[in-house]
């Protein structure tokens, strides 16, 4: 794994500072530790840092080819390098090292950019061609590895791994977006196409940009998509083989790595699954890591060390605490952006773990939304249903009216908090699905916005990303749809840039088997019962794993990582959020009613409301602005 960043002149090739690039990968050195280079021509510059895992003493980059004329900075693995190698040699191309920068050279010489189809991996890479006078960024089908770009006031078209890259350059001006905020307050993140810094764009995923000198900058290409739109025939028996057949396949392609092996175990189904395809490709000990928590309800150890002794695995484990506020200054320096997944403080301590033991990991990610694990899932599903016996205009009226009558009780267990859902069946699906995958819902962000910032947002709302992503779907029914939004907003925006960037931190590769396109896009034709069914996720790959885990592992309540951020805020936070009400660095940048965030801190510290992951929002936008801003 590695880290790109780079800089092109597209009107005219003006002398590019290798220096300046230096300093653009140097701020990255923690993706690449074991390298760096730099390579510049006229009107060009590629830098990149190292984390050797293939060809560990070979494949340095910026990579030429032997006539000079392409030459590639690249971040990613490539699994099916050894496959196209040969398929390129066939074809007369001569390889001078053994890993698989050299294929994307080859590649594109042979193929052009319909050397994208054959990859199976994950990248980010940025390739100059001499003789085309051009410049290519492609990213992989599912955003698996982050590209950043901008368009900057000499001419240049800069380009980085993380946003970081960019701000090490001194003509990126860092004006705010106003729109991202609406989105980071939303949904807890930043989504790929957007960014708090004004101007600043992310390369979509599965798609590439094409710069040719002398033309105007295009828009990206999209070279993959994922369809939910056709069924696949045959027997449930016949496909959980196929299934198993697939899983096998993908979690293999990713055991090959001239370095230290391993992988995340939490002992829930994903991970669980994985270790069990690992141990059963090698005879070597499988090296996993679990963390635990002090909370009971939320310490998976056990569970994990059930899997760890049932396949004989190297288990490494160590209880940390849940509540290690040190680490959110980490976190906001890893991740440049506002991030609010909570959970990124977990996920951070158990990359740190398996850094001390192993240099790739594979994690057990995507196979919830691949095989619709989810819990909002089956609340769609059943939403939809009711949906389905009732004219629009009645729902509307009916269950829009109790809704709005229905108290709105945060503190009541769970089957008393009716009030979300009667509203959410007075909407059509895509409005109430993409409510149901926010944080801070449009009412409460309206009310904390200042009078400016309101008018300034001009009426955009960050939801309707989610309604026009599902309505255009390609896709049959509404478990598809959901399904498909998520995999192209909260997977790349959220899961992987969380996955990506602790990693990262940390100089781990994490790999992730469960979103090989492959088996990607077989899930995505499965019927929907094979994947929902009587309210059990990932029905089929269940199924599938019972042959290798036990009914205790496969059929449990999922829990995930724990980290009780409301807990925090009317305890040992509790005073932190009230200082949010006179945040300097809030106040000055005019996007908020500042009374508004004291009496919703207010308001979360008495009981009377639940606002505890609002108010980690804010903490953690805070610190971001700060960083980025002042």
């Amino acid at each position: 794994m590695c880290g790109i960043a780079g800089l092109f002149y597209p009107a005219t090739p003006k002398p590019v500072d290798p220096a300046r690039v230096a300093a653009m990968t140097d701020v990255m050195a923690h993706r690449g530790p074991d390298g760096s280079g730099v390579w510049t021509a006229p009107g060009v510059g590629l830098g990149h840092r190292r984390l050797s895992i293939i060809d560990v003493a070979g494949s340095p980059q910026p990579m030429s080819s032997a006539e000079g004329d392409v030459t590639v900075a690249y971040n990613g693995e490539i699994y099916n390098f050894a496959e196209l190698r040969a398929e390129l040699q066939a074809k007369g191309a001569i390889f001078r090292t053994s890993g698989d920068t050299e294929v994307l050279i080859h590649g594109w010489r042979h193929w052009g950019a319909a050397m994208l189809d054959r990859l199976n991996g994950m990248f980010a890479f940025a390739l100059h061609d001499a003789r085309r006078q051009c410049l290519v960024l492609a990213r992989d089908r599912l955003g698996v590895k982050p590209l950043h770009y901008v368009e900057l006031s000499d001419g240049a078209f800069a380009f980085a791994s993380e946003l970081k890259g960019l701000l090490a350059h001194p003509l990126l001006r860092r004006v705010p977006d106003l729109r991202a905020l609406e989105d980071y307050l939303a949904f807890g993140y930043v989504p790929d196409d957007a960014c708090l810094v004004a101007g600043v764009k992310k390369l979509p995923a599965g798609h590439f940009l094409l710069i040719e000198r002398g033309k105007p900058l295009p828009a990206p290409t999209k070279w993959w998509d994922i369809d939910f739109s056709s069924r696949a025939r045959g027997s449930a028996k016949a496909l959980e083989e196929e299934l198993v057949e697939r899983m096998r396949a993908a979690v293999r392609s990713r055991m090959v790595a001239d370095v230290p092996l391993g992988a995340f175990l939490s002992g829930g189904v994903d991970s669980s699954a994985v270790v069990a395809l690992m141990a059963e490709a090698t005879k070597a000990a499988v090296t996993t890591c679990t963390i635990g928590f002090a909370e009971v309800g939320h310490d998976e150890r056990a569970y994990a060390a059930q899997i760890a002794e049932r396949f004989a695995t190297d288990h490494r484990t160590r209880r940390v605490a849940s509540d290690d506020f040190a680490l959110i200054d980490t976190l906001v320096g890893a991740f440049d952006e506002p991030f609010a997944d909570a959970s990124a403080l977990a996920t951070y301590q158990v990359c740190a773990l398996a850094r001390e033991q192993v240099t790739v990991a594979l994690s057990g990610d995507g196979a919830d939304e691949a095989f619709a694990g989810y819990r909002r899932y089956r609340f769609q599903a059943a939403e939809e249903r009711v949906r389905g016996l009732l004219p629009a205009g009645m729902r509307h009226s009916l269950f829009g009216t109790l809704g709005r009558l229905y108290p709105k009780a945060d503190w009541a267990p769970r089957p008393l908090r009716a009030k979300t859902t009667l509203l959410a069946l007075a909407e059509d699906g895509a409005e109430a699905y993409a409510r149901s995958v926010g944080v801070t819902m449009p009412a409460t962000r309206s009310a904390l916005y200042s009078d400016s910032a309101r008018t300034g947002l001009r009426g955009y709302r960050a939801e309707d990303r989610y309604v026009e992503m599902m309505r255009n779907a390609p896709a049959r029914d509404a478990i598809d749809r959901a399904q498909y939004a998520d995999m192209k907003l909260w997977l790349p925006g959220d899961i992987l840039t969380k996955m990506d960037r602790t990693s990262m931190a940390v100089s781990l590769e994490a790999r992730e088997p469960l979103l090989d396109h492959r088996l990607i896009e077989f899930a995505a034709t499965l019927p929907a019962s094979m994947r929902l069914r009587r309210g059990e996720g990932k029905w089929l790959m269940k199924k599938a794993m019972e042959r290798y885990l036990p009914r205790d592992i496969l059929y449990r309540p999922k829990m995930g990582f724990v980290t009780p951020v409301s807990t925090w805020f009317r305890a040992a936070l509790a005073d932190e959020a009230a200082g949010l009400s006179r945040s300097r660095t809030l106040v000055d940048t005019g996007w908020f009613d500042m009374a508004a965030i004291g009496r919703l801190a207010e308001q979360h510290r008495s009981g009377r409301a639940e606002h505890g992951r609002t108010l980690w929002q804010l903490v953690m936008l805070e610190r971001s602005v700060k960083r980025l801003f002042a």
